[in-house]
């Protein structure tokens, strides 16, 4: 079972054991509702699913969540995360094995999206950086065909480094975000702009959208630049709802990362929009699971345990 959940929009799926979605639903939420309400509203939709499918509960190999925010890996926890109050120190497993008393992994929602992405349009690319341009912006690295997730699970972010050549003292989240275009535009305009209402602006040909976009793309790419000379990954896919639906986004990435990042590193990188759709997330929360239960040492770990009954 995965399950995604980001600011405003969460999708829970049931997958078999090569990652591929089965059956699915999706839910607008507001992730600020706090874990009991937004985890009971995944459960339910789960159990749903599985009682549709006709699934046994006892066939369930495990689940895997995906968050908004910054989530320490080993204890399955969100550390402090800057959009969703009421979740720091949450004991998320806990609460998910009160229904599925089975293994429960946590990870940042973009790290899935970086495992879904791979696994349905690059599987062949060991090395690809994912940016998710949202209402948050992060990314997830794969190096050497693995998730990297750094010491502690905070590899990737992103969205709070401050933006090179940028204005004033904002980080790249403060700067490029879909809020944060929404509110450059409001200044602009003197009227409200609501950041679910940024895409279609841009869409419709809003001329200050458009540069706002464009200039939001350069700011990401700054940031990007930097990772793809040090990382050197041949591939950047750009996610999110920003980044799948809005070129401008793309193109200033692009812009900036040519132009700035060293010649070796860009001779042969492709910078693309993301493939995976709705099921990315939900399928590398299902991957993370798969990969862990299905590891060698979890092997010997059941075998031994069914030769000692």
């Amino acid at each position: 079972m995965g399950i995604d959940l980001g600011a405003t929009h969460g999708t829970v799926g049931l997958t078999d054991l090569r990652g591929n979605v089965v059956a699915q639903q999706q839910h607008v939420l507001d992730i600020a509702s706090g874990p009991d309400e937004i985890l009971g509203l995944a459960l339910d939709s789960a159990s749903q699913l599985m009682a549709e499918c006709g699934t046994d509960p006892v066939s369930l190999l495990g689940v895997g969540v995906g968050v908004p925010g910054p989530v320490e890996h080993s204890s399955g926890r969100p550390i402090r995360p800057p959009i969703m109050p009421g979740w720091d120190g949450f004991d998320i497993p806990a609460f998910v094995r009160r229904r599925f008393d089975v293994p429960v992994l946590v990870d940042n929602d973009v790290n899935l999206l970086a495992l879904g992405e791979r696994a349905t349009a690059w599987p062949d690319v060991d090395d690809l950086l994912f940016i998710k341009v949202s209402t948050g912006i992060g990314a997830g690295i794969i190096s050497g065909g693995i998730l990297q997730r750094g010491a502690r699970g905070s590899a990737g972010d992103i969205g709070h480094v401050q933006v090179p050549h940028g204005r004033g003292e904002n980080d790249l989240e403060a700067t490029a975000s879909g809020p944060a275009i929404a509110q450059e535009l409001s200044e602009a305009t003197g009227e409200s702009v609501d950041p679910a209402n940024v895409v279609d602006r841009i869409r419709v040909g809003d001329p200050s959208a458009i540069a706002a976009a464009r200039e939001a793309g350069r700011a990401i790419g700054e940031v990007a630049a930097i990772c793809v000379s040090m990382l050197n990954p041949s591939t950047v896919v750009v996610g999110g709802r920003l980044g799948v639906h809005v070129q401008e986004i793309i193109a200033g990435v692009r812009e900036v990362v040519y132009r700035r990042s060293i010649p070796l590193a860009t001779q042969h990188l492709s910078i693309v929009p993301a493939q995976g759709g709705v099921d990315a997330g939900v399928r590398g929360a299902a991957l993370m699971v798969i990969e862990d239960r299905l590891a060698p040492s979890a092997i010997d770990a059941l075998v031994s345990e069914a030769a000692s009954v």
